[in-house]
């Protein structure tokens, strides 16, 4: 008899995509090569939309929701992978086509794993999450650009969710001053203990921008999109870069080419989905030299895995601070 295991699966009833737990075989599993045994999940704004019916992100059904997990190996039928090893998985379709984290156990493709640095625990890989290894990648497209510390101040939005927690303290600890957007005031506090120097209201930059502003920031981290990306590109230093890599505030980019042409702006697109190995392993190295632990469990708070459908509602409504961890075994 197959052993059975608790999951977040989302089903479709009357045309909507919902999740919520329930008990499934370890046989109905996919048929990779990498069996896991999960620890820990997480909670981020795609998730919110797969779990909550908000968004079809699940291009099929049923699906195992959560674009993350971190555990340890059981089976392997890849020479790569021995049981023991301490691995994670961000992306590559977990919860779209391919089943993810909200899981007791998983079986992964192979070359979706990265072994988890040893300077974390499997919670604290999940404390960062695909959250904080985009943050990393943005952070690192802000440092290939050539964006030095001593060229002005590096603004980043949706400053109070997961990616913009993490980048606060990554762009902290590498020495720039941090300018955080948010429609939270309460979160001042929370997010100048993470290293921002200044703290700003989301209304400024939610509105229709100038084709060109006043030259204010050196470099941006977008988590938003829409009108406030726009007005963070009019008001970019010259040859400035943003990185992009979320749409909470909504898709359409109401912006000109003029910030582009006249300013040598760089919009820089961040897909932590598809990224390739070495750039994942690279930002996986640099998050084990940078983040501080410290600031970490600041920003991280664990839940079981049956609070995760009310969770996914939370996300969406900006209830969220920082990482929610998922402890599938609770």
């Amino acid at each position: 008899m197959s052993a059975q295991i608790r999951a977040i699966v989302a089903e479709e009833t009357d045309g909507k995509i919902k999740g919520s737990l329930k008990t499934i075989d370890v046989a109905d599993l996919p048929d990779n090569d990498v069996l896991v045994d999960v620890a820990y999940s997480t909670v981020n704004y795609k998730d919110g939309l797969a779990m909550s019916g908000a968004g079809r992100i699940c291009r099929k059904t049923p699906m195992v929701g959560g674009i993350d997990l971190a555990g340890v190996v059981a089976e392997s039928r890849d020479p790569a992978w021995q049981a023991g090893d301490r691995v994670l998985v961000n992306g590559y379709g977990l919860s779209e086509d391919q089943w993810g984290g909200y899981a007791q156990k998983q079986r992964v493709n192979a070359g979706f794993l990265v072994r988890v640095p040893d300077a974390f625990g499997l919670d604290e890989a999940m404390a960062i999450g695909t959250a904080g290894y985009t943050a990393m990648l943005c952070v690192n497209a802000i440092r290939d650009h050539g964006v030095k510390p001593d060229q002005g101040p590096v603004l980043v939005s949706g400053a109070g969710g997961g990616v913009g927690s993490v980048a606060i303290m990554l762009l902290a600890r590498l020495g720039y001053q941090v300018a955080a957007i948010t429609g939270r005031a309460a979160l001042s506090d929370y997010l100048k203990s993470l290293g921002a120097t200044e703290v700003l209201d989301r209304g400024e930059f939610a509105r229709e921008p100038k084709p060109l502003e006043k030259e204010r920031w050196a470099a941006g981290v977008d988590n938003v999109g829409s009108t406030t990306l726009a007005t963070m590109l009019a008001q970019m230093k010259y040859e400035g870069l943003v990185a992009a890599c979320g749409l909470a505030g909504g898709v359409p980019l109401p912006t000109t080419v003029m910030p582009f042409i006249l300013r040598g702006v760089t919009l820089r697109g961040i897909d932590s989905v598809q990224a390739a190995m070495p750039r994942r392993l690279r930002a996986w190295r640099d998050l084990a030299e940078l983040i501080d632990r410290d600031k970490l469990k600041l920003a991280t708070t664990v839940e079981p895995m049956s609070r995760v459908p009310s969770l996914a509602q939370d996300i969406l409504a900006g209830k969220v601070q920082g990482r929610v961890v998922i402890d599938v075994n609770a």
